[in-house]
């Protein structure tokens, strides 16, 4: 059975020293280990911006995708093998900007993976921009008198849309971090983290201490039933979306299940031989 450090390399990351995103990485690492999963079993898909090296340093088989396209190179893993554990991994903008698409078409199928998406409400690679999370009046190089723009609201978006687990978790907070990922990843279905992952080095006002100061603590709120929609979304826009836990949750068929014309051979294992008289039938039809 595979131990955290399994899931480690020996490579450091690059980020800047106080980043959210090391907190990402060792929970992801503790929550594979804890969810039983060996390397070989797992695949870590990431896209472009500072979250998408991830992939680089996480101990199991990795794709870094292009921006705004780990969901369907992730999907597409999971189709073609569905006993592989597949987790898609990226920031704010490469999540919510221009991989948008793709992210509501992957809610409504309910896609048996896990989609951790690291959240600083900035582009920090390219040195701090105003990201698709970032709050109206949000002033930075591109909005330098305030954004005119209301954010996106993701996890509002996806309970809405499909996705059958839906989370928020923060880098301050590790071991809650590392159950929700272990959670996500045992969910059979379509499962957003939103994780809050602050950008020490661009972002100075949703800080570390904003958000001790700001979350709402869903573990510590006893009764909270996470298969109510309506409750769901109601408590999201009373705190401002600023809430950790589990805040949504729902049993259903898995895309591939219900898929029509699906086996339940993954297509990775399939004999796709071609015979001879099949051949002979396809150059019929192309003449």
């Amino acid at each position: 059975m595979a131990e955290v450090k399994d899931f480690r390399v020996s490579e450091k990351a690059t980020w800047c020293p106080g980043c959210g995103h090391f907190t990402v990485l060792a929970s992801l690492q503790n929550a594979a280990a804890k969810a039983g999963l060996e390397p070989n079993n797992m695949v870590l898909v990431s896209g472009i911006g500072c979250s998408g090296k991830i992939s680089q340093h996480f101990g199991s088989y990795g794709f870094h995708s292009l921006h705004g396209r780990s969901l369907p190179v992730a999907i597409g893993t999971k189709l073609a093998n569905h006993d592989l554990t597949v987790v898609a991994a990226g920031g704010d903008g490469d999540g919510y900007g221009i991989g948008i698409g793709h992210f509501m078409h992957a809610l409504r199928r309910n896609i048996d993976m896990t989609y951790i998406v690291m959240d600083n409400h900035i582009y920090g690679l390219t040195t701090g921009q105003t990201s698709p999370t970032s709050k109206r009046g949000f002033k930075s190089k591109t909005s330098p008198e305030g954004s005119a723009e209301e954010p996106i609201r993701p996890v509002q978006t996806a309970i809405i849309n499909g996705a059958s687990f839906v989370a928020q978790a923060f880098s301050g907070d590790v071991k809650q971090m590392a159950s929700i990922m272990e959670q996500a990843i045992k969910h059979k279905g379509f499962s957003l983290i939103n994780a809050f992952s602050p950008c020490v080095t661009f972002n100075k006002i949703n800080t570390y201490d904003w958000f001790k100061e700001n979350i709402y603590n869903l573990d510590e709120v006893q009764g909270y039933d996470p298969t109510d929609k309506f409750g769901a979304l109601k408590m999201l826009e009373e705190y401002e979306s600023v809430v950790t836990g589990v805040i949504y949750k729902e049993d259903r068929p898995s895309y591939h299940e219900v898929m029509i014309g699906a086996t339940e051979t993954p297509a990775s294992q399939l004999d796709l031989t071609i015979t001879s008289d099949q051949q002979e039938e396809l150059k019929n039809l192309l003449r």
